[in-house]
């Protein structure tokens, strides 16, 4: 019998799980964590690196020839036209601080595309999950974005790094609240998309993500019937890119605004 995209989608639920209650063990245990800084804010841990590897060692096993690309180790090439891409733990600098705002995410894409994303936030227990034409759940429940049709009436989430201009995010803030919005920020970009997907949030900005924090939850938004604005699929997963995604009716001035500073 062929496998489905609900069957990779199955196994990654359970696989982000098993990662999940790893990275919990060492979050229980943070004394004990060993901690680089790659840069301003951007920090990596043991835990981080030994999360990837169980993942890495269980996708290896169960799909031979896939492709994998991760924040903390080097890129293995596809001989099957699929490719993981995974972050063992996103919000590193909420985790090894104590705070419980991060989370597992995990995405597989193929030649049309993002097939699946998974968000697992174990510190609360909820797994915002999408597969290509299956839809978008949160904790197996259907999830759906908002119905907001003013920046006015909910929150945004805004995301900067190292790698862009402060100055992007302070005058983009600005303008959101002149518009009557509100901005939210967490310091993990893959939770605020989930959040966006779920209806918590209207929309998600950030001049910049890396493809393992961003394609699960554009995938998640797109099945919760949200908006993104497109970037070609190759340039995402070589380079990153920048990010400007909603619920509809918030979607054309989320762009107009965005793009304003972003460009």
């Amino acid at each position: 019998m062929s496998e489905t995209v609900a069957d990779r989608l199955a196994f990654t639920i359970e696989l982000s799980h098993r990662a999940g209650a790893a990275g919990v063990v060492h979050f229980k245990a943070l004394d004990k964590l060993e901690i680089e800084s790659k840069g301003h804010q951007d920090l990596v841990s043991n835990a981080d690196r030994e999360v990837e590897t169980l993942i890495r060692d269980a996708l290896a096993k169960a799909y031979p020839g896939d492709g994998i690309i991760g924040e903390e180790h080097g890129p293995v090439e596809s001989t099957t036209g699929y490719t993981w891409i995974i972050d063992p733990i996103d919000g590193t600098a909420n985790f090894v601080r104590g705070i419980p705002a991060w989370c597992v995410v995990i995405a597989c894409v193929d030649g049309d595309g993002a097939l699946l994303g998974v968000t697992y936030e174990p510190s609360v227990g909820e797994t915002f999950a999408a597969g290509r034409g299956l839809g978008a759940t949160l904790n197996g429940k259907p999830m759906s974005v908002s119905g907001s049709q003013s920046l006015s009436d909910g929150t945004m989430g805004v995301g900067f790094s190292h790698r862009t201009e402060v100055t992007q995010i302070i005058r983009l803030s600005e303008d959101l609240v002149s518009d009557g919005g509100i901005f939210f920020r967490n310091a993990s970009g893959a939770l605020m998309l989930a959040y966006v997907a779920a209806g918590r949030l209207i929309g998600y900005v950030e001049p910049h993500m890396n493809p393992w924090d961003c394609v699960a939850g554009l995938l998640q938004i797109t099945e919760a019937g949200g908006q993104s604005q497109p970037v070609a699929p190759d340039v995402m997963l070589k380079d990153g890119g920048p990010v400007i995604t909603s619920c509809p009716g918030v979607f054309e001035r989320t762009c107009e605004l965005a793009n304003t500073h972003f460009n």
